[in-house]
């Protein structure tokens, strides 16, 4: 009672500016228990098993880093859980694991007394043995250049890696061999015997004009299948195949950024079929077909997207698509000023997408130009059923002008990047990973200088999400990128990357890491999401804070001044005119939340 008393005396304090730990991390922050976290894979530590690689011998040695898209395959035997994919977005000469960039696979199984994940020691087909392979393309389907995002079939597992980073000539690749590649065959000098491509089978083209496809893989033997060359040759980012295994979606990393559409003659057979590029104004359809029979269409697919009147978007990154909703999501990460980047494609036939004109419209200027822009992005939603867009949510809110921590927003979503599904009982939610293009316009507070990227949760059940709708599940350390979430198919484990996070971070967060968090089935459903204010029961106290326990968010009955103390009664935490307090960073224990009128709580973090 001593201490409920001492609280009572201090109700008139000034409360001190609020200061988030979460801007100023050098490791991973994720939600407390139940949930449990575990470093699954360490670039540059663990080692992969390599195959014979430019005459070298097969071995072990480190993995590479700048972990990206994380790909998931079941195990149909029941056996084990399923296998691991991981891109390596970087470019580098590598004399065992291959030029330009990579990929890394691994089997896990399920510990079942602790429920964690367990990596499963393996033996390929070629021999190759122990815990983590290196996916061979030297040897199949010729080098792979920075593999950033890719595809995670919802109908059988399978896996594409994108090659992203457009290459323009054999000077911008990381390749000890630029003589000519013929699909098929391998190069002119016979360096590699790569799995061919029924329609193309014997062209030739240059050694860069390789680099740039989706790539599918097989992460059971680490090996690259196929460069899927009717999808065409562009900065590759995610893509999605829908439950009929014949229509695919994908997007391009660039400004301008295309939304394309796949659609096989056969179900699982991606070797025939026909290629669109969205045109949202299109009329009878919005669908404008490419002729990917023809090669150099393919080797040069952005002339004939302008040329057919494309939708352009500021940068098209990651797609998922929803079983839950139907629909298929994607986030158009942002850049500063693009104006002068597509102003050429517009005049060339390619047209703007409505948010960005009704953005300019509200600046005052127009996309085209120099003062347009664009800092924060957003998640676009689209409905295959009627090709209809539009924009799920809007990154911001909008503190272009950079504002202070004790005034920054609990919520700040800032040039969305990665996407990803957990499902969770018979919820469904989607994940929203950053990648911030820069520390100013307000993308941290004004105090920050590093790029510490979040990932947020919203339920897909809320119409209209809003940023109250967000909740902030993880937070990587200094200098890293979040991105690659995905999960396991019981709903249990969430996965995602730390990618090149600042060397000056204490290991293993020095490294690019794969993280896996688990306990998502322990969770009920109001410790996920954002529970709406409003409620009747709570509308008639003055101050009230729910869930109690917690274990990641606390909300409050409406917007307050409030401050946290420990069980010593000391102050840990101040915020001003907030509805919720985030406290994922925060030990278990028992607290007290006072707000500005003085009424003290006592709540647990669990």
């Amino acid at each position: 009672m001593a201490l409920i008393g001492a609280f009572s005396a201090s109700a008139q304090i000034q409360f001190d500016p609020k200061i988030d730990p979460a801007y100023i991390t050098d490791v991973v922050v994720v939600p407390s228990s139940p949930l449990v976290m575990q470093h699954l894979f360490i670039g540059g530590t663990d080692l992969v098993q390599t195959t014979p690689t430019y005459g070298n011998p097969g071995g072990a040695f480190p993995a590479k880093e700048w972990h990206d898209f994380i790909g998931f395959t079941p195990d149909e035997s029941g056996e084990s859980l399923g296998w691991i994919t991981v891109n390596h977005e970087m470019i580098t000469q590598d004399d065992h694991i291959g030029d330009g960039g990579g990929m890394t696979s691994f089997k896990i199984t399920r510990d079942t007394a602790t429920d964690t994940l367990i990596v499963v020691e393996q033996t390929l087909a070629d021999g190759r043995q122990g815990k983590f392979f290196a996916i061979d393309f030297v040897n199949t389907v010729g080098e792979t250049g920075m593999n950033c995002g890719g595809i995670e079939s919802s109908f059988d597992g399978r896996i594409w890696t994108a090659e992203e980073w457009f290459r323009g000539s054999n000077n911008d690749i990381a390749d000890r061999d630029v003589s000519d590649f013929v699909i098929g065959t391998g190069t002119l000098n016979g360096q590699a015997a790569p799995n061919g491509f029924p329609s193309f089978d014997g062209d030739t083209i240059q050694k860069f004009q390789n680099f740039n496809w989706m790539v599918e893989v097989d992460p059971r033997e680490a090996v690259a299948i196929r460069k899927q060359y009717n999808w065409g040759r562009l900065g590759w980012e995610g893509g999605c195949i829908l439950p009929d295994n014949k229509t695919v979606f994908i997007g391009e990393d660039a400004t301008p950024g295309f939304l394309l559409k796949f659609v096989a003659d056969t179900p699982g057979d991606f070797t025939e079929g026909d290629l669109f590029v969205y045109k949202h104004d299109g009329n009878p359809s919005k669908w404008v077909q490419v002729d990917n029979n023809d090669l150099d269409v393919m080797l040069n697919l952005k002339p004939s997207a302008v040329a057919g009147g494309a939708t352009m978007f500021n940068r098209v990154e990651w797609v998922k698509y929803s079983p839950y909703t139907e629909k298929v999501y994607f986030t158009a990460t942002g850049r500063d000023n693009p104006g002068s980047r597509w102003a050429d494609e517009h005049a060339g036939g390619a047209v703007h997408n409505p948010s960005t004109i009704a953005r300019a419209a509200a600046q005052g200027t127009h996309p085209d130009s120099a003062d347009y822009a664009d800092y924060y992005g957003r998640v676009f939603v689209l409905d295959p059923a009627t090709d209809e867009l539009e924009v799920f949510i809007q990154g911001g809110p909008d503190v272009a002008n950079g504002t202070g921590l004790g005034s920054y927003p609990d919520v700040h979503l800032s040039n969305p990047d990665g996407l990803g599904l957990l499902t969770v009982g018979e919820k469904s939610y989607l994940l929203i990973q950053e990648d911030l293009n820069g520390t100013s316009y307000g993308r941290v507070p004004a105090e920050i200088n590093n790029r510490t990227c979040e990932m947020y949760i919203v339920d897909l059940d809320i119409e209209n999400p809003t940023y109250d709708d967000l909740v902030r599940i993880a937070v990587v350390p200094s200098g890293a990128e979040l991105t690659g979430a995905t999960s396991t198919p019981d709903g249990k484990t969430l996965l995602f990357n730390s990618q090149h996070p600042s060397s000056s971070n204490p290991f293993p967060y020095n490294h690019s890491l794969t993280v896996a968090l688990t306990g998502w089935d322990k969770l009920a459903p109001e410790e996920i999401v954002y529970v709406p204010l409003g409620q009747e029961e709570l509308e008639n106290e003055a101050f009230t804070v729910y869930p109690n326990p917690t274990s990641r968010m606390m909300h409050f009955n409406g917007v307050q001044d409030v401050a946290l103390y420990d069980m010593n009664g000391k102050r840990i935490r101040v915020a001003r005119q907030v509805s919720r307090l985030d406290i994922i960073d925060l030990e278990k224990g028992v607290y007290f939340i006072q707000n500005g009128e003085g009424t003290t709580k006592k709540v647990v973090i669990q």
